[in-house]
């Protein structure tokens, strides 16, 4: 028997307003509109379709400020995670955002309104504050911290919604549940126990173990629910895990398993998110789920320290197991024993007994050379898909990200470095100069930092786009923000699949040779005040804090910092 929805009721929204859903589109086309974020849209997919049962709308700033301090509702329903609609000035301005408003909730992709939202609320956060308590620290080197920092609006916008229509999509339509149709799915095939697995990664031989065993142990199906949405910058893209979910599926025993692709934002915030995902779940109608080690962690602090201890996931949904009403499987590492060919879990292996492993990196490092990947580690059909989409790092796309001053060399650099680049061949290579791009591309945009942040951000979609095909992308905008940066590197990271490869170079050309060597008076037209926000002049340039390589045309000639990026390229293996 499927679990119960959390909170009693599943808060199927889309079905619940399908009786109006007409009489909504024909008052959204009326309505101001507001165009969702990827992530904001991933947010609204599941709070129309019941996986954040029980919310029904963008929290409030009741329920934010008691889910940031006490991972509750303000009607004290456990919730562990913020899920908010956050918005600038400018959208409140533009849309008259008061309580009580009306306003059309827009897909990115094709414009179409999905949901209507009533504004109960309009409020601010203290930044710091949420980063502390919903991710344990207020560090860059987390991802979600460094999307608030650097992404998030200043404002949050609470309300309830209703639904027009779910989002539209295209890929793996099959195998896409909302948790009503999975739900009928399990009643259907009669399944009472559902073991319940997250993952963001490629499955391999271990997990299928894992899997297995869990489901023998408990008598119970396997629901295999991984994120389809936004996870870790630089994770495999989804349609290459999806293709290697399809072909592990094969191998798990007849009727025992069920692929399902879960349309989830990740946080990456450790135990709070574990007991999120433990409501997902639940409210997708499994019966138990797996709570692996350091689950959801996003890896090393500024410290090169694990951001959460291994178990702490496993001991918060521990906490909360009777409020939950899912039963947690704690994730046992499995190990291969050569001597019986099969997966153990390590703390059943005898002393002394042989075993392999290949850790994460080690297997990247193999994708990424075409080194040998064992069959007991993987299966040859897993492997295979992998394959497809990890070229050799010969062939993989990268981007060189030139910031700095105008006229510092970066442009000259930049054009240099392309000709030595198409000197090697092997690649195409595409030259995105700042001036150029904004000149061609972005006319309308000026200077000030929100639309020197918009053409970072068009820039940033285009050299992600051209090194997913294999391009080698060389890209040379002033980029004077450090969150502006942090964009490009991330937008990237995110969409560049085998071609996630971003290297940032900071030409630290001081502003006095700049300005004195500038044979177009630019910088005296900034001067006197015939150009407004021109950086150096009266706008900041923030110094990069980890740039990959630094260089000075005053100290160095072109020739030798064309070298060193070229060395730095070769060093990687892209070259």
């Amino acid at each position: 028997m499927a679990s119960t929805p959390h909170g009693g009721i599943l808060k199927d929204l889309v079905a619940r307003d399908e009786p109006i859903s007409g009489q909504l589109m024909d008052e959204a086309a009326k309505l101001k509109d507001f165009v969702l974020t990827e992530r904001q849209l991933c947010d609204l997919e599941l709070i129309i379709n019941g996986g954040f049962s029980p919310l029904e709308g963008f929290m409030n700033e009741a329920d934010y400020t008691s889910v940031v301090d006490t991972l509750r509702l303000s009607d004290g329903t456990l919730f562990a995670m913020p899920v908010t609609l956050d918005v600038s000035s400018a959208d409140i301005e533009r849309l008259s955002i008061v309580p009580g408003a009306r306003i059309a909730l827009r897909d990115p992709r094709d414009d179409e309104a999905l949901a209507i939202i009533t504004v109960d609320d309009v409020y601010t956060y203290d930044r710091v504050k949420e980063c502390i308590h919903v991710f344990g620290a207020d560090d860059p080197a987390h991802p979600s911290v460094a999307y608030l920092r650097n992404r998030v609006k200043p404002f949050y916008v609470g309300g309830k919604v209703q639904a027009i229509q779910a989002p539209s999509h295209f890929d793996y339509v099959a195998l896409r549940y909302t948790p009503t149709e999975l739900r009928a799915h399990f009643k259907k095939l009669a399944w009472r126990r559902v073991v319940a697995f997250q993952t963001r990664n490629p499955m391999h031989r271990a997990h299928r173990e894992l899997t297995v065993r869990a489901a023998r142990q408990r008598q119970a199906n396997v629901l295999i629910h991984p994120v389809v949405g936004l996870t870790k910058p630089g994770d495999v893209d989804h349609y290459t895990r999806v293709r290697v979910y399809e072909a592990i599926m094969a191998k798990y025993p007849n009727g025992m398993g069920h692929l399902a692709l879960l349309p989830l934002a990740m946080r990456m915030a450790g135990p709070r998110e574990a007991v999120w995902h433990a409501i997902i779940r639940k409210n997708f109608g499994a019966t138990h789920f797996i709570v692996g080690r350091d689950h959801a962690g996003p890896g090393k602090n500024s410290q090169g320290k694990d951001f959460y201890g291994p178990y702490d996931a496993q001991e918060l949904v521990e906490k909360y197991k009777d409020e939950l009403e899912i039963e947690m499987v704690p994730f046992q590492q499995m190990t291969y024993l050569p001597s019986t060919d099969e997966y153990q879990p390590v703390d059943e292996i005898p002393a002394g007994a042989q075993t392999l492993d290949i850790s994460g990196t080690e297997l990247r490092r193999r994708l990424k050379t075409g080194a040998h990947i064992p069959d007991w580690f993987s299966y040859e059909a897993v492997v295979a898909r992998l394959r497809e989409s990890y070229p050799p790092r010969n062939k993989q796309g990268f981007v060189l990200c030139l910031t700095g001053f105008h006229n510092s060399g970066k442009d000259i650099i930049a054009k240099a470095l392309q000709v030595a680049l198409n000197e090697q061949g092997g690649r195409s290579v595409s030259l995105l100069l700042g001036e150029t791009v904004r000149d061609d591309v972005n006319v309308k945009l000026g200077f000030t930092p929100d639309e020197r942040h918009e053409n970072l951000q068009r820039i940033s979609f285009v050299a992600g786009e051209l090194a997913r095909a294999g391009a080698a992308v060389i890209a040379s905008p002033t980029a004077p923000e450090e969150r502006s940066r942090t964009l490009v590197r991330d937008a990237v990271l995110q969409n560049g699949g085998a071609g996630g490869n971003f290297f940032l170079i900071h030409v630290a050309t001081p502003l006095e040779h700049c300005e004195s060597t500038d044979r177009k008076g630019i910088y005296a037209q900034a001067r006197r005040g015939e150009i407004r926000g021109f950086v150096g002049v009266d706008t900041e340039y923030e110094v990069p804090k980890k740039a990959d390589l630094v260089v000075d045309v005053t100290v160095q000639s072109i020739p030798s910092i064309v070298h060193s990026i070229v060395l730095l390229l070769e060093t990687t293996s892209l070259l």
